[in-house]
């Protein structure tokens, strides 16, 4: 069966939310302290304790939002802990991960200036768990509210007199698990009292996201919708890509034989059968598509490096992971009209890091890099695309060979995305594009592959794993010819 693709490049369906290549920081591990916060006084270089190196690398990624405390963390955080002199903020146990002590200066300033360097909009998730429906509402009006008030005068008090701009909110994380082992009926009404106190203050307006299932609990959308969707703009789903069991071993990052490189990008896939799933569900009660599906954690989750402490869920990260990362992009793309943001866990020095650091060295992960070259994508329209595509088999199993996806930008630019998910074969690729004069159009891309299933960047060799210049896409009159060398990820442009 050959592979073929026909893009129309005058279809243009739902716009392609930026969002969706969001971020996630909670405070695990050397996610935060190390991986973002080094402190002002520390020998490596930063600007205001925020390292320097880090910064730099994740402007270039225009990421466009960013989640923080947590997570878990989240609902064991009480906010003003992290506010004030530091030396004067409490200290507390991390009970969730590893057992150390946070000492809370990464609090609410810290993050909100991180995320004026970045130029990402902050989204904060609440505390429904263990903490007060009181406490939530003042640390909005902490954030938000510019006038005469308790919680605006703190704010002053510490140094911060004009109040943030706040877009996102979430009303709880997880809670059918971490988040307090809440029944979705018991949760649903909750929500329903904690938002109602999520206030906007001036013209400040929050968009407020309701903790929604875990991977394939249905019924708990189902009751979320029914008894509050009017209330929420956006409803969360976390699935992980883990080739192995949750409690019994997950899989090495990097020490793995090809029958699980076959799993992990199998389960990769089943994130668009949850979506579609979950979406039947919302068009149900919202069939006009207001609520957004909020993909909120996602990504691979393995067994921590040996050696490292468990608690801290570091991870290598290679080029298998890149082909996640790209194929859930994909998918994420063909569901543009529900899917309105997805938040990779983690950013540093957790599960399916952008970047890995190690004292005052970083390197830049396979993941990186597609976030990188996917940036092509952020806010484009999707181009109707139709594809079939031959098998990638292994031990009587078989998923398509190949994904794909197609936008334009604002200036007319196409792009198109490709992941060969062959760990051995290439791929012939004949690509159909209709409504676009390919005549005397330019063909750019980028590759990202290896002749190593496990290949990933070391401190010792940080670009073993890097793109390059791809040439292997050639016009015959209006179709393009790709050839897509084995577990490659490539992005072409044309105008």
């Amino acid at each position: 069966m050959g592979n073929n693709v026909i893009i129309n490049a005058d279809v243009e369906k739902a716009k392609i939310n930026k969002n969706i290549y969001g971020h996630f920081a909670e405070h695990l591990g050397r996610g935060i302290y190390e991986g973002i916060w080094v402190g002002e006084d520390s020998p490596i270089p930063n600007t205001n304790g925020i390292r320097e190196d880090v910064l730099e690398a994740l402007k270039n990624l225009n990421i466009p939002v960013l989640r923080w405390p947590g997570g878990c963390f989240a609902d064991e955080y009480h906010w003003k802990d992290g506010i004030g002199p530091r030396e004067n903020r409490k200290r507390m146990i991390n009970t969730h991960w590893g057992g150390v002590v946070e000492n809370n200066h990464f609090g609410t300033h810290e993050f909100m200036m991180l995320c004026e360097m970045l130029e990402t909009e902050p989204y904060i998730c609440g505390n429904v768990g263990s903490g007060t429906v009181q406490e939530m509402s003042e640390w909005v009006e902490y954030m938000t509210f510019d006038g005469e008030s308790p919680m605006a005068n703190l704010r002053k008090e510490n140094g911060r007199d004009e109040p943030w701009k706040l877009k996102y909110f979430g009303v709880g994380n997880e809670n059918w698990g971490c988040g307090g082992n809440m029944r979705p009926e018991y949760y649903a009404d909750l929500y329903r009292r904690y938002q109602t106190y999520v206030r906007n203050y001036g013209d400040n307006r929050i968009y407020k996201i309701a903790g929604g299932a875990n991977v394939a609990d249905y019924n708990w959308t189902e009751v979320l919708m029914k008894n509050a969707h009017w209330m929420m703009d956006g409803l969360s789903l976390h699935y992980y890509t883990i080739p192995g069991e949750f409690w019994t071993g997950k899989g090495s990052a990097t020490d793995f034989p090809e029958s699980e490189w076959f799993t992990t990008l199998k389960k990769a896939l089943h994130m668009d059968t949850l979506i579609r799933n979950h979406s039947t569900i919302m068009d149900k009660y919202d069939p006009a598509k207001r609520v957004g599906l909020i993909i909120d954690e996602w990504g691979t989750w393995y067994d921590p490096e040996p050696g490292t402490n468990p608690g801290f869920l570091y991870q290598q990260n290679t080029i298998r992971d890149a082909l996640v990362a790209g194929i859930h992009f994909n998918i994420f793309h063909a569901h543009a009209d529900r899917v309105q943001m997805a938040n990779i866990a983690q950013t540093i020095n957790v599960l399916q890091a952008m970047i890995l650091t190690e004292g005052e060295k970083m390197l830049l992960t396979p993941t990186y890099h597609v976030f990188e070259m996917f940036k092509v994508h952020h806010d484009a329209s999707l181009l109707a695309v139709d594809s079939s595509f031959g098998n990638y088999e292994l031990d009587g199993e078989a998923l398509p060979q190949v994904t794909v996806s197609a936008s334009k930008d604002a200036d007319g630019k196409i792009h198109i995305s490709l992941c060969n998910l062959d760990h051995q074969n290439q791929s012939d690729v004949d690509i159909d594009l209709r409504g676009f004069d390919l005549s005397s159009a330019t063909i750019k891309g980028r590759i990202l592959t290896t002749d190593q299933m496990n290949a990933h960047n070391t401190f010792e060799q940080p670009e073993n794993v890097k793109p390059v210049e791809f040439t292997n896409a050639k016009k015959e009159g209006q179709s393009l010819s790709v050839t897509l060398p084995p577990m490659s990820v490539v992005v072409l442009a044309v105008e």
